[in-house]
């Protein structure tokens, strides 16, 4: 279900009059709450699973004196952590826009998604470090206990990552998450493989070697991650999405649209875009029909869901530069 308002008003500016018509879509999107809430209760799920193997891992490793799980059981802690600030982003994006912050909470989930990738690069460091470590002074490894847990391990984070996967893909936070029960998966088959290697043919230095690989994927899908996060924090456009190709259609949109400049489009959250834009129109009085092509046009082209539009029924004023922070298309 939408919405939709209008407001026309004429105001002196610098010599000039001009109007403002505001035209604001609200749809359901993907951070509608219901959809979050569901995304709560897999991120929860995920936390209490991974929390849970991590102790098994750590008894596990005392038990058998394998450092290789404890090394591991150490690296599900920070996953453990990233996955309960990836619930705590979710969950306070639930809470309602406020006087003080009026688009609300939902931004909250890409800034989780940042922190994670941020983390990953510290795991990678941790990883490597240990890696070479143990390359310089090989760890006696107790291969069947460690085989034992690494599989329990294994099938765990599988259970996990289907729990979270479904989402993943224009999700941040959930995105984010999922990157590090990626790195425990890679992590538990990595130890697998350890242990067979070294319960079969006694080579310890596989565990460090294998361990390195890993390294090398979580550090490729924390830099995308990253990458991602970083563009929509900084207002940048949404991936696949041109502002030329945006303005030339808008202005082609109805024929009583007569320019459009000042065009902004970014994301407030993944899947969340926002657009606002000056229009000039050649009739004035038919401001309402040029305020539903454009909002029919960007909703329904380029998934473009809340609009502001100013209609200025002259030549913009702003067009000589006073508009500070505003660039032309």
């Amino acid at each position: 279900m939408s919405s939709s308002h209008a407001h026309h008003h004429e105001h002196a500016a610098g010599g000039h009059s001009h109007g403002h018509a505001h035209a604001h879509i609200h749809h359901a999107s993907p951070t509608a709450p219901g959809r979050l809430r569901a995304r709560e209760r897999k991120l929860l799920l995920a936390f209490v699973l991974t929390t849970a193997m991590m102790v098994g891992e750590v008894a596990g490793g005392l038990w058998s004196g394998s450092l290789a799980l404890l090394a591991d059981a150490g690296h599900m802690l920070v996953d453990s952590l990233a996955l309960l600030l990836a619930f705590l982003g979710a969950w306070l994006a639930l809470r309602p826009a406020d006087a003080r912050r009026t688009y609300g909470y939902g931004r909250l989930e890409v800034l989780a998604g940042f922190v994670n990738a941020l983390t990953q690069f510290v795991l990678v460091g941790f990883i490597a470090f240990e890696a070479i470590s143990r390359l310089r002074a090989p760890v006696e490894i107790l291969s069947g206990p460690m085989l034992a847990v690494a599989l329990v391990g294994l099938l765990v984070n599988v259970v996990v990552l289907r729990t979270l996967h479904d989402h993943a893909h224009d999700d941040v936070n959930l995105a984010g998450a999922s990157l590090h029960v990626l790195g425990d998966l890679l992590g538990s088959v990595a130890a697998v493989m350890a242990a067979l290697v070294v319960r079969w043919l006694g080579w310890n230095w596989a565990d460090p070697v294998l361990s390195l690989l890993v390294s090398l994927l979580i550090l490729n899908s924390a830099w995308q991650l990253l990458r991602r996060s970083t563009h929509i924090l900084l207002e940048g456009v949404p991936e696949g999405m041109n502002p030329d190709e945006v303005a030339a259609a808008l202005r082609e949109a109805d024929a009583v649209i007569r320019d459009v400049h000042h065009l902004h489009v970014w994301q407030l959250a993944s899947g969340s875009r926002m657009a606002t834009l000056h229009a000039e129109l050649h009739d004035p009085a038919r401001a309402a029909q040029a305020l539903h092509a454009i909002r029919q046009l960007l909703n329904e082209r380029f998934g473009i869901q809340h609009v502001t539009v100013q209609i200025d029924p002259e030549d913009c004023p702003d067009r000589a530069g006073s508009c500070g922070g505003h660039g032309h298309p």
